[in-house]
């Protein structure tokens, strides 16, 4: 017992004490909220065979490559009746002429055409404003032109979610599994916001979607007044929107892999950086309770490190560090593990601990310059 008193008499037995407390909270973190995902049991869940009309919504910009690919996908899904717009936001490439050969051989298809560069405040709010209002079904769904559709149910898996008072599904946008350390970053960090965002809709705190993978009611878009509240914002179309009208009630996820679209990562860690930077500009707009939640997490996060690292530099009791540090690293890989094969990730269970270090960082270095940042094009 005497290292008991040994460590109380200590001058950083206080740090220990806030260590212990950051420990936690980020145990809170993880297995009550978080952990609502990686617990998760679908078939629990009032998942519906209704199958209501569904317009589908993409808009592209020069994406033509990608449209060739991945549209005829979602043109061919096996739904009973759905109609796909394709808001051409003023494209100077081919993007034209293949949407009116497939527009010719698909009847449900609708585009949109906008011929001149009408967006003044750029960004994806002004087009996605014309393909909604386009649109003559009542349950929206939306995914992007780089995207592709897991399988031919896509559309059918999402609607499953929806109840009589489902108003918003988010589903989940992964990116295809590539050689290479990068494409593990990037498959991580989005598997990471994943679980921030469908962790806490599932706790009753919904806050954000993903545009790859979005499913609204027409109505609700009206009824919020579309994007009005943050039209001069670039970014926000998925995020802020969803923040704004989501409520426990009327928000479910939809996290079956037939539910999915993938989109191709990016190639260089500058892109994907500069990519990052601009979906992060949206954060500071969130309401105060979602601020609250996930900067405190992101706070813990930064603490922990910090206060363990100095401790272990000062060679304090470094077998009661260890013990800290493997408590938090068990628990994080535990939920890490079951939230990977419900999403279908694998490959980088061991270089969690690496890349949520790396990405504290670039968060970091990304907030501070954020500050001082130009608008970007999207």
């Amino acid at each position: 017992m005497n290292w008991i008193f040994t460590l109380i008499d200590s001058p950083f037995f206080p740090l220990v004490i806030v260590l212990l407390v950051i420990l936690l909270a980020q145990l809170i973190y993880y297995w009550l909220v978080f952990g609502r995902l990686a617990f998760y049991n679908s078939a629990k869940r009032n998942f519906t065979d209704a199958q209501p009309p569904v317009s589908v919504i993409i808009c592209a910009k020069n994406e033509y490559h990608n449209l060739v690919k991945f549209l005829p996908i979602v043109l061919e899904q096996n739904y009973p009746e759905f109609e796909v717009i394709v808001v051409n936001d003023a494209s100077d490439d081919d993007t034209y002429y293949l949407l009116k050969e497939l527009s010719d051989k698909y009847s449900h298809l609708k585009v949109v055409h906008i011929r001149e560069n009408l967006n003044f405040f750029t960004g994806k709010k002004f087009p996605l404003s014309l393909g909604i209002k386009s649109a003559i079904h009542e349950n929206l769904l939306f995914t992007d032109a780089d995207c592709c559709p897991a399988g031919p149910d896509w559309i059918s898996s999402m609607q499953k979610a929806f109840t009589d008072k489902t108003e918003i599904v988010l589903g989940y946008g992964p990116y295809f599994s590539q050689p290479g350390l990068l494409n593990k970053l990037i498959r991580f960090d989005t598997l990471h916001v994943a679980m921030q965002y469908m962790g806490m809709a599932l706790s009753g705190s919904p806050y954000m979607g993903v545009g790859r993978n979005l499913a609204y009611h027409h109505s609700l878009f009206y009824k919020a007044g579309g994007f009005i509240k943050h039209y001069k914002l670039i970014s926000g179309d998925d995020d802020l929107f969803i923040n704004q009208v989501s409520k426990k009630a009327n928000t479910r996820i939809q996290p079956d892999p037939a539910a999915f679209t993938y989109s191709k990562p990016k190639q260089t860690l500058g892109s994907w950086i500069r990519q990052k930077r601009r979906h992060l500009t949206t954060g500071g707009f969130y309401k105060k309770k979602h601020k609250f939640i996930l900067g405190l997490f992101f706070l813990t996060q930064i603490a922990f490190y910090i206060i363990l690292g100095f401790l272990a530099f000062s060679r304090f009791e470094l077998w009661l560090l260890g013990g800290i540090f493997l408590i938090r690293l068990i628990s994080q890989l535990i939920i890490y593990r079951k939230i990977m094969v419900k999403l279908n990730e694998k490959g980088f269970l061991l270089w969690i601990p690496f890349f949520e270090i790396f990405l504290l960082f670039i968060n970091l270095w990304l907030g501070f310059i954020g500050m001082f940042s130009k608008k970007t094009q999207w």
